[in-house]
């Protein structure tokens, strides 16, 4: 494999499209997911993919040997892309569900990360691709939990970027605004896991928030298919110079502006709207 790129988060979605799509541009896509049952339906697809749980170090630890093996230790490109959001108010979410929301779409990534370094560092080359959010740089009520692990993303990247100057491993952040997936379904799951809807004093909202997370599709009009990822990573992943920063769809290009401009106040009134 000369052009190995592991993948994770790919049985649906945004890494399941991307997977596909660069594996068709000559990549040597190495894709992963959680379950064992996704894993055996992108194979039947014809993509090589292996288990990959960010949750679980001994699993993350044996995928990363699995590429040493299956790439000669010649692995180009990572990109991070597994999540799920926890919806909530933090005053309403155990600590419980903060560390499980961290363990997934923080924690795993940095273990990962760490881990194929040393490989790209010993070829000469890499490239690292963060799929980070717009809730990365801006928050959103009841969307704490998954706001913090992207906030953290985002500190850990840019960190991470200043240490890899002067490195022949270079690394990008995408940051996705509203985005067509099974993103809001899973959300529901992790919804009906940890909160307490009667109980709450956030009812109301929550019942609002279920009716919008059990549609298939988004009503939001600036939603954006998965396929628009694609772009983006091919560069993140092929230009001599990437982008530390690819933004991606309006909201994300607006809210960039708006926290870039306008006082916190006044940017807490627009945010308010949301949620």
């Amino acid at each position: 494999m000369k052009n190995a790129v592991l993948m994770t988060g790919c049985s649906t979605g945004i890494g399941y499209v991307c997977a596909h799509a660069l594996a068709k541009q000559g990549f040597d896509v190495i894709a992963s997911c959680r379950k064992l049952e996704d894993v055996e339906r992108l194979r039947e697809e014809g993509l090589t993919c292996i288990h990959l749980d960010l949750a679980d170090n001994d699993s993350i630890l044996n995928a990363v040997e699995e590429v040493r093996v299956m790439t000669d230790g010649k692995l180009m490109g990572l990109f991070n892309n597994g999540a799920y959001g926890q919806p909530g108010a933090l005053e309403d979410l155990p600590t419980d569900a903060l560390r499980k929301q961290f363990e997934t779409n923080f924690f795993g990534w940095h273990t990962l990360t760490q881990a194929v370094i040393p490989m790209m560092m010993a070829n000469g080359k890499g490239r690292i691709v963060q799929n980070s959010s717009v809730l990365g740089f801006v928050a959103l009520k009841f969307r704490g939990a998954y706001n913090a692990s992207k906030f953290a993303v985002e500190g850990w990247t840019d960190t991470l970027r200043l240490e890899l100057a002067g490195s022949p491993v270079k690394i990008s952040l995408i940051e996705p605004g509203p985005i067509e997936t099974r993103f809001r379904a899973n959300a529901l799951e992790a919804f009906y896991r940890f909160i307490d809807i009667e109980n709450s004093r956030f009812r109301s909202d929550y019942l609002a928030q279920q009716d919008r997370m059990e549609s298939e599709n988004s009503t939001n009009k600036y939603t954006l298919p998965s396929e628009s990822i694609i772009a983006p990573l091919i560069h993140a992943l092929t230009a001599e110079d990437p982008k530390v920063r690819y933004r991606v769809t309006k909201p994300t290009h607006y809210m960039a502006w708006c926290k870039r401009l306008l006082p916190s106040k006044t940017l807490d009134k627009i945010l308010a709207k949301g949620g």
